[in-house]
């Protein structure tokens, strides 16, 4: 008889045999071992133990969502000067090669300090370092960024006015987001032929949402009031921080050559002579140079 019952049969008589909390106790180790087994599948599938399309993990979701400066997406940001370019808003591209690493400083022929790459946290005290070695030698920073940290962009700005110095962004060149803030501060600052320069939303402002704290906000407001602020002081058309602030953090706002010329963001027009490439090494401190 026991033999010939099915096995819902089975298990009703399982159920009359077992207290309630048993059955619970059951019902809950099932649940449990699902979850587990859906688990590892998923983390399975994100990495590629299982055949079949991969699963994208987190950084590759991010990877998707425009960031900062890539070469290959350089014709976009450029379209305002392409033929039959208007667009004014260029997506933001992501960083890549030299321009995603932490800013370096070469000094090279011509008094030409050229500065490379991502503005990270605290290479104003490395950009400082560099000023304080080679003052003598510097007369120009070239700028190839796009941006990063706005305290150490402002940091640098300053200390480039303190210091004299010309800025530049040299032809078919890149200097986006905070990058701007920095070159600003050259007493002189040319663009070559089709450099991009744009500005959009800084990280705290483009973050805003409905939810966010008071102190959130206040840094927010701290920070668009001390970038206003330093660009009046350093001779630029205020509204530079206009078109900042109504650009999404995810676009650029790319100046045209006439925009530049009359923010006064550019008050020269760079040489159209190659740039020099060759290392300079100063002279011995204490001595003498011609």
């Amino acid at each position: 008889m026991a033999q010939s019952m099915s096995l819902r049969q089975r298990f009703q008589v399982w159920l009359s045999d077992h207290p309630d909390e048993s059955v619970l106790r059951w019902i809950f180790g099932g649940v449990v071992a699902v979850t587990v087994t859906v688990l590892a599948l998923d983390l399975a599938g994100m990495k590629g133990w299982l055949n079949g399309p991969e699963i994208p993990g987190p950084a590759e979701v991010r990877r998707s969502s425009p960031a900062f400066d890539l070469p290959t997406m350089m014709p976009s940001v450029l379209a305002p000067w392409l033929p039959g370019g208007d667009k004014r808003l260029a997506p933001v591209p992501q960083a890549d090669g030299v321009l995603a690493r932490p800013m370096t400083f070469e000094l090279v022929g011509g008094g030409k300090l050229i500065a490379t790459g991502t503005i990270t946290p605290g290479i104003s005290e490395a950009f400082a370092a560099e000023v304080g070695k080679r003052r003598d030698y510097i007369k120009t920073v070239v700028l190839n960024s796009p941006g990063g940290s706005v305290t150490d962009a402002l940091a640098m700005g300053r200390l480039i006015r303190e210091s004299k110095f010309a800025t530049e962004v040299e032809a078919g060149k890149y200097c986006a987001s905070s990058c701007p803030l920095m070159f600003a501060g050259g007493i002189e600052r040319r663009a070559g032929d089709k450099a991009a320069i744009g500005v959009h939303q800084v990280a705290a402002l483009g973050s805003a949402q409905p939810g966010l704290s008071r102190n959130e906000m206040s840094v927010a407001q701290n920070i668009s009031a001390r970038c206003q602020r330093y660009l009046g002081e350093m001779g630029i058309d205020l509204q530079v921080w206009v078109h900042a602030m109504e650009t999404p953090h995810d676009r650029l706002f790319i100046f045209k050559p006439d925009e530049l010329k009359s923010l006064n963001i550019v008050t020269a027009t760079a040489a159209v002579t190659p740039p020099a490439t060759a290392p300079v090494t100063p002279a011995p401190t204490g001595k003498t140079r011609s």
